[in-house]
């Protein structure tokens, strides 16, 4: 019995199935030195049944057999023969109890041995989920790291894209940013815009959003026009007043951008548009623009009267 432990480490007989820790029939009744091999061990479970549950002990499936095969020995179910069965296995629980049955000198021995390996099993089972485990914490908390990097190139990828420079003749490139910032507006959209005409009609009018240009009055953008949109958008409101020399781009009364020219001029010359990010810039210029809203809703509220 000692010279069969001494050569293979009892460790290297438990296999995981089911999610369980199990040994083989034929390696148990090698181990308890069985005169009929597994027939005794087999025997043992079936003059007492009521005492191996499938918790303790079961047949494998073919698809179980064949996979175990092929995972731990490289072989295929048939290549053992015509003959071959499908081998029982014992969890920790089975082979305790089979101990208690053979009731002899060198399976309680053998016993002790076997209990001994599935507590190392354990252990090194536990010790190996630790690792998966700090291994998946290490890989989440990269994931989060590679998330904040992205966000934050993105960040400054916006930030470059914002403070851009147009060119005489890229008309289209310029028209297509200005479209994707009054995108970015999800409650309002002002425009400040001395010379707002008709042309700001044609891109507001793609906006789920509402709309207020400040210009001044001029034929640029006819009263006639204003009607005639808002009959089937609904979502323009336009204010008169010419105390504005720049352009200024106001998205839901918190961010700002800066473009050097007139839409309508968009394309003729060389221009840019800058994100403003310096809060004593960006706080009373839409302190005073809600002031010119306020002071234009006191005027129709009045004309009203």
């Amino acid at each position: 019995m000692n010279e069969i432990i001494a050569k293979e480490k009892v460790e290297d007989l438990i296999y995981e199935i089911r999610g369980k820790q199990v040994m083989l029939d034929s390696d148990l009744a090698r181990l308890y030195e069985c005169k009929n091999g597994t027939k005794e061990i087999n025997q043992a479970v079936k003059n007492n049944t009521e005492k191996f549950p499938e918790r303790f002990s079961w047949v494998l499936t073919d698809e179980e057999s064949t996979n175990f095969l092929v995972k731990n020995f490289d072989q295929k179910r048939e290549t053992r023969g015509g003959k071959y069965k499908n081998p029982r296995v014992f969890t920790e629980q089975g082979v305790m109890m089979l101990a208690t049955i053979l009731k002899s000198k060198i399976a309680a021995e053998t016993t002790i041995r076997i209990m001994d390996a599935f507590v190392e099993m354990k252990k090194f089972f536990l010790n190996d989920n630790l690792r998966l485990s700090n291994i998946e914490t290490k890989v989440l908390d990269h994931d989060k790291n590679i998330k904040l990097l992205q966000e934050s190139f993105y960040k400054l990828s916006e930030k470059r894209k914002a403070n851009e420079i147009y060119f005489n003749g890229q008309m289209f490139d310029a028209y297509s940013r200005i479209i994707n910032i009054f995108k970015e507006a999800k409650k309002e959209l002002i425009i400040v815009d001395m010379y707002a005409d008709i042309k700001i009609l044609d891109i507001i009018k793609k906006l789920n959003t509402k709309v207020t240009i400040i210009t001044k009055k001029n034929n640029l953008l006819s009263e006639e026009d204003i009607e005639t949109y808002n009959k089937q958008y609904k979502n323009l409101k336009v204010i008169y007043n010419n105390t504005y020399h720049d352009r200024y781009f106001i998205i839901d009364n918190k961010t700002v951008y800066h473009c050097g020219t007139s839409i309508n001029r968009i394309g003729h010359k060389t221009f840019s548009i800058n994100l403003l990010d310096d809060k004593e810039v960006i706080t009373p210029l839409i302190s005073n623009i809600n002031r010119i809203k306020q002071k234009d809703w006191h005027t129709i509220k009045k004309v009203l009267k």
